[in-house]
């Protein structure tokens, strides 16, 4: 799994951008979190059953509030960590938190 980082505002703008050619995922991580830790863990072990079908981005809420912070404002999804959101035509079309983080369920949506 490639993660592709956020960590500048024009990097989630791309991302956004992206959604339109391919389906997008954005984790959003707390690395001070265990319970992020392991989502994350689960996240990539699981990742081979949808490699290739969603372009992947990595976002450290600790480092880069501010961009938690402008996806909760673009998209109104309430910020939660860890987080995944799916991106598709510029829109989030599923979002999910903690232990509800499932490759399963982000394949269904894709």
């Amino acid at each position: 799994m490639n993660w592709k980082k956020l960590s500048t505002m024009e990097d989630l703008q791309s991302a956004i951008e992206e959604s339109h050619q391919t389906p997008v995922g954005l984790f959003k991580h707390s690395t001070r979190c265990s319970i992020s830790a392991t989502a994350k863990d689960r996240l990539e072990r699981n990742w081979s059953k949808i490699d290739g079908k969603i372009s992947p981005y990595y976002l450290d809420l600790i480092a880069h509030r501010d961009i938690s912070n402008a996806i909760q404002d673009t998209f109104g999804i309430t910020h939660e960590s860890p987080q995944f959101i799916l991106l598709k035509n510029g829109k989030a079309v599923y979002h999910e938190s903690h232990f509800g983080i499932q490759v399963s369920e982000i394949a269904e949506q894709i």
